[in-house]
């Protein structure tokens, strides 16, 4: 049975544009990844002393559970680098499941929709390129409704280095 799912990406460490596009590439393994919003740089969220962050979202489907999901986004975190640091800390690639089709559930390792991609411009943003009509199914706000609510000035167009 396939799945609609959404998933934030970000990276701000080394080769930030780099992790991103391999981060797709490798989900494709696993999903169809339809939908790919833009990318944005912002300023880092809960632990302000590391480099802005490269962002964006994208949506698909995929045959596998929500912990079968998770469990493979933790897998490609692993191979492109990531290692463990402070929570909120900077990281090569950092991949979050915000939607699993309509979803509410939070168990200790897991929490569907994302506990709180209704309090970061830096998730709505690109969400809204892809799915600003899409329907928080435990808040029963569209994400351009959570978005209008949050400021955006920290959340930029990214322009890829030369």
């Amino acid at each position: 049975m396939k799945h609609r799912v959404y998933v934030a990406l970000g990276s701000n460490l080394g080769d930030r544009w780099g992790y991103l596009s391999r981060a797709v590439e490798r989900m494709r393994a696993f999903m169809t990844v339809d939908a790919v919003s833009r990318v944005y740089e912002t300023a880092p969220w809960g632990y302000a002393d590391q480099p802005d962050f490269l962002n964006m979202v994208l949506s698909g489907e995929t045959d596998l559970s929500p912990r079968g999901l998770l469990a493979a986004l933790k897998e490609v975190e692993r191979d492109l680098g990531r290692r463990p640091t402070v929570r909120y800390g900077p990281r090569v690639i950092d991949l979050d499941i915000l939607f699993y089709d309509r979803v509410c559930t939070s168990t200790p390792e897991l929490t569907i929709p994302h506990p709180r991609l209704h309090e970061r411009a830096f998730v709505l943003v690109p969400l809204a390129d892809i799915a600003p009509d899409l329907i928080h199914p435990c808040l029963g706000r569209r994400v351009r409704d959570l978005l209008e609510m949050l400021p955006t000035e920290d959340v930029r167009p990214a322009v890829a280095s030369p």
